[in-house]
């Protein structure tokens, strides 16, 4: 039994790391493409470092859904700045998710509960609409509930 050439270069062990990279790479991609991450990512891109009074907090220990409630596990860094609030991800998983800089009057704050867990919605972007939904605790350390305290 014969195989060809490309079969052959398959079950190499480069082949097999070249795979699994260009899989990694393609679910990446999809992952940021079905949570909202790209279309944030086209207006919102980080340009600056945040200044003035940061609070930061992630990635470890917080679960942050996105849209249609996908679930990003203790990859998701958030620091809220004086001018904006700013998103990244894991290196690993840095692929298609650059971080993300959205200025506050670009946000809208709510609260949902599911499985009987409260969440605070940020909706980012006026334009985009995507819900970010994040743990009341995540929300207390950055100070979120504070800045959308009603006066």
């Amino acid at each position: 039994m014969q195989f060809s050439t490309i079969n052959a270069f398959l079950i190499t062990p480069l082949g097999i790391a070249i795979f699994f990279v260009a899989l990694w790479c393609a679910i990446c991609y999809l992952i940021s493409f079905l949570t909202g991450w790209f279309a944030l990512a086209r207006r919102f891109r980080m340009q600056s470092e945040p200044y003035g009074d940061l609070k930061t907090a992630g990635p470890f220990f917080y679960t942050v859904y996105m849209r249609f409630w996908s679930r990003y596990s203790s990859v998701i860094r958030l620091t809220a700045a004086s001018d904006a609030l700013y998103g990244s991800v894991l290196f690993l998983f840095r692929i298609a998710h650059p971080p993300l800089r959205i200025p506050w009057d670009q946000i809208r704050f709510s609260r949902t509960k599911f499985f009987f867990r409260t969440y605070c919605v940020l909706t980012l972007g006026n334009k985009e609409k995507i819900s970010l939904r994040i743990p009341v605790r995540m929300a207390r350390n950055l100070g979120i509930l504070e800045r959308f305290q009603a006066p």
